[in-house]
């Protein structure tokens, strides 16, 4: 979606698509792939097609052990979590940055990006999908895949 008016001069309704917020936008809204129409993806489809520029971008830069877990039955949050490990602070920015950039080519625009300066443990919130990318060491302290996993 061009947010950016044609002519010099912006209207009311360009205005306030500008000031919205970030956090308010969802995935449908946002994140979308770009496009001069309404989009006919379905959520579970704007899903799919953002997770697989995300395992790209992962693969890209040599993610380890990538989980994904489906916690739309669990979470109202978001309805896919995705987990990487990185093998240096260096390597975990690399990774973020990359699945930041590739997803924004795409259309994805992340929501919000979280734990950049530590880079112990980077979150791409893109809306119903989150990505977090982890030092090792702290992905095993927070155990993210045990917390959020489906109780069957």
């Amino acid at each position: 979606m061009n947010l950016e008016p044609t002519s010099g001069h912006s209207s009311p309704a360009s205005s306030n698509l500008k000031q919205s917020s970030a956090k308010e936008r969802t995935l449908n809204e946002s994140a979308a792939p770009e496009s001069n129409t309404q989009s006919s993806l379905t959520s579970a489809q704007e899903v799919a097609a953002c997770l697989e520029v995300i395992r790209l971008a992962l693969a890209d830069v040599k993610a380890q052990n990538v989980v994904e877990l489906d916690v739309h039955g669990i979470s109202n949050v978001s309805d896919v979590l995705v987990i990487a490990s990185g093998t240096s602070t260096r390597h975990v920015k690399a990774l973020a940055s990359n699945v930041a950039d590739e997803c924004k080519k795409s259309g994805f625009r992340p929501v919000g990006i979280e734990g950049e300066r530590d880079a112990e443990w980077i979150l791409v919130d893109f809306g119903l999908v989150v990505v977090h990318v982890m030092l090792p060491t702290a992905r095993t302290f927070y155990d993210l895949e045990s917390l959020w996993k489906q109780k069957g």
